[in-house]
């Protein structure tokens, strides 16, 4: 392959600049640089070419014959230039749009947005929170945060964010008084997850214990407001419970957890794979999620 044969950049910059103003002042104003430096690259481009660019005359410069055809084809590189550079941005930092399930985007997700701001400051996202999984279709979005497998999904890129692995929580100033009895307190309840506490309570050996009765709330986010008003006890996502353990309004009920075979995911059509905006997100929500579980630990 052969070698481009192409005159010192920077000399061709500045002299368009100075063809365009016919003036090395306001091309040094415009670039940010001394008149000086202007004129030492506009000599070092005439002496490259062998030929002189500018006649230099009382009432200011006045481009040659060969000034003129070089800055009409400079000119036109630059601009085609400006254009190829401006796609690719355009193309890194598109706005996206991601679907996500309503409870993981305020205890997980909320707290970490400053970091997106600060680390991917041209990275426009729209989030659209649902609790209805149907809401949840990577073809509607961008790209969605909901539940599912980690397995290979046809027709979708699939990216692992958090376990699903459920604790029994209570109201910190419950616990403050002992050992929870899980006979005896009530048992809240998220409808959308009714057999919570009975696989928990079967996980911790807790066989007898019965699941009737106690208040039920449509979301995860609701029950997890009862526990801390101490209307009773109820089943979490552990990965989902650092703003809340933080701030001391709750704290573990009981050492045993559940695992699932269910994660919180980052789903995407594969015609998206690639996409630097995705993969510029998916990238840094996955290190800030890590990056969050090691410090919470």
């Amino acid at each position: 392959m052969s070698t481009r044969r192409l005159p010192p950049l920077h000399a061709v910059r500045a002299f368009e600049a100075a063809a365009r103003h016919l003036s090395i002042t306001h091309a040094a104003r415009e670039l940010n640089v001394t008149p000086g430096a202007v004129s030492r690259h506009v000599r070092t481009l005439e002496e490259t070419l062998k030929a002189a660019l500018f006649v230099r005359r009382a009432s200011g410069l006045e481009l040659t014959p060969v000034g003129r055809s070089l800055a009409d084809g400079t000119r036109e590189a630059l601009d085609r230039l400006e254009e190829a550079t401006a796609g690719v941005r355009l193309r890194h930092f598109r706005q996206l749009s991601v679907g996500v399930y309503g409870h993981f985007l305020s205890r997980a997700l909320l707290p970490l947005l400053s970091g997106l701001r600060r680390d991917l400051p041209e990275l426009e996202v729209d989030f659209h929170a649902s609790t209805n999984p149907l809401d949840l279709l990577p073809s509607r979005f961008d790209a969605v945060i909901a539940v599912s497998g980690t397995g290979r999904q046809s027709g979708l890129v699939v990216r692992p964010l958090m376990p699903i692995t459920t604790v029994a929580v209570a109201a910190a100033t419950r616990l403050r008084k002992g050992p929870v009895d899980f006979a005896r307190v009530p048992l809240l309840h998220t409808r959308p997850r009714s057999e919570d506490w009975r696989r928990w309570l079967d996980q911790a050996g807790f066989h007898a214990v019965p699941v009737r009765g106690g208040s039920s709330f449509e979301s995860a986010s609701q029950t997890l407001e009862a526990v801390v008003a101490d209307l009773g006890l109820g089943i979490a996502i552990e990965g989902l419970l650092g703003p809340d353990l933080k701030a001391g309004r709750i704290g573990i009920a009981h050492p045993a957890r559940r695992p699932t075979r269910r994660h919180f995911t980052l789903q995407y059509d594969v015609r998206f794979d690639g996409d630097p905006s995705l993969v510029a997100f998916a990238d840094w929500l996955c290190r800030a999620l890590d990056a969050d579980r090691h410090y919470s630990g």
